[in-house]
């Protein structure tokens, strides 16, 4: 072998070598980046469910249940909008529901503790406790537990709490008062009550006008003067907002076919929309559910932040009657009180979105 041919061949073993070697030193590359990557998807949720998990409102659910119930003292049916809240609840995704308490106001509380123990075993998608709470308005001056306030109270000292409070405040106003190390553990308590002023009536009817009471509020306004002045997280879903939604004949229909529980919030709505459209109306507003919806998609709801304070002034129920008749409104404007987050309209489409998340 001549000297140039012995240098050519030295040439290709050493571009050879140089050649084995870059290949190996890509493919050690590429397989450390595949454990890296195998790494990087082994820190990643597992799954889409664990993360929904971890970004679940925990919520606790005070109310009034009065689903089906017949008027005490007086002819006709109580408010079914409490089921409709609580049915929404069952189906969200992106919830936590960590207990149940009853209150009093829509019927007494021993109904209202039955209904919402009957929601719960027959509908909730999984176990829910539920809890008797208070049956009167607060006093002020003998303040008393019950055991949905020590539920909730035990709930708070574990976690943070989204609290729906769609009956009168009385049990969640207790807990405030003998808890009070507690309030930080409030995120927020989301209620049914207020207006922008006295004269801001809830009317209902046609042609014949009616009006309807501030219920939630007229039925305990200490409870709610103690939110207030506790500065707790208050969101305020009040007539203003519930009486642009409507639940008609129709929307009862399709309920009927969809789960036992919204086949059962459709049986037993029909007495109660039968009701409204003796008084002239097509439909009812399903009033609770505005405060529901808050929690499970703020973003269909349209709010603004005001200020909330109590003020007395003719009594809107009495109007007609003889003699003079006061009483405390919770009023809300950009002058004076507690900061409150006031809902006052809904988004685009939101009749759709309400009747799908109760059919899910």
């Amino acid at each position: 072998m001549n000297y140039k041919m012995k240098s050519t061949m030295n040439k290709l073993v050493k571009y050879s070598f140089i050649a084995l070697s870059f290949t190996l030193m890509l493919s050690c590359q590429e397989s450390n980046s595949d454990k890296e990557e195998k790494n990087n998807l082994k820190d990643e949720p597992a799954t889409e469910k664990e993360k929904t998990e971890k970004d679940n409102k925990s919520i606790w659910i005070d109310a009034d249940v009065a689903v089906g119930m017949e008027r005490y003292g007086r002819e006709g049916y109580s408010d079914v909008d409490d089921g409709y809240a609580i049915l929404q609840l069952f189906k969200a995704e992106n919830v936590d529901i960590k207990g149940m308490s009853a209150v009093f106001g829509n019927t007494r509380i021993d109904d209202a503790f039955r209904l919402s123990q009957y929601m719960s075993s027959e509908f909730a998608p999984y176990d829910i406790p539920v809890y008797k709470g208070a049956g009167e308005a607060i006093t002020l001056d003998s303040v008393a537990t019950n055991p949905a306030v020590e539920a909730l109270a035990k709930q708070l000292k574990k976690e943070p709490l989204h609290i729906l409070a769609i009956g009168p405040a009385t049990n969640i106003a207790t807990l405030v008062l003998l808890y009070p190390e507690l309030k930080s553990q409030i995120k927020e308590v989301v209620l049914v009550a207020g207006r922008r002023s006295p004269t801001a009536y809830f009317e209902i009817g046609k042609p014949t006008v009616r009006h309807a009471p501030d219920l939630n509020f007229d039925l305990d306004n200490d409870a709610f003067r103690v939110l207030l002045e506790n500065d707790i997280p208050v969101v305020l879903c009040p007539f203003e907002i519930s009486n642009k939604v409507w639940i008609t004949q129709d929307d009862l229909e399709a309920l009927s076919e969809g789960s036992p529980g919204a086949q059962w919030m459709a049986e037993k709505s029909q007495p109660w929309i039968n009701q409204w459209k003796a008084m002239g109306e097509e439909g009812f507003n399903p009033f609770d559910v505005l405060a529901s919806h808050y929690l499970i998609a703020p973003k269909n709801i349209v709010k603004e932040e005001l200020s909330a304070h109590l003020e007395i002034h003719p009594n809107d129920m009495k109007m007609n009657a003889e003699g003079k008749h006061f009483k405390n409104y919770l009023i809300c404007n950009s002058t004076e009180g507690a900061k409150v987050t006031y809902c006052y309209d809904v988004g685009e489409n939101y009749h759709q979105k309400l009747i799908k998340s109760l059919l899910k």
